[in-house]
């Protein structure tokens, strides 16, 4: 769910550099991370979601802004 927020809010230019105040263009590394996972009977391997990781590049001209972060929402307008 939160690939697909992050995929919607750089298509929307919503999701905005915190140094020259663009749009972010693209982001690497996505990650969603897990509290907790049960290998119990059927093994199916049921987790909890706990957020996730990405690292956001801002992309635009004179802006080397990049950052690894798992707060990516703070940055949607």
């Amino acid at each position: 769910m939160s690939l697909s927020v992050i995929k919607q809010a750089i298509a929307d230019q919503k999701l905005l550099c915190p140094s020259c105040h663009k749009p972010v263009s693209k982001f690497e590394k996505f990650v969603e991370m897990i509290s907790s996972a049960y290998d119990g009977p059927g093994s199916g391997l049921d987790g909890d979601t706990a957020g996730s990781k990405v690292t956001l590049i801002c992309g635009n001209d004179s802006c080397d802004w990049k950052e690894r972060t798992e707060y990516w929402a703070n940055y949607i307008s």
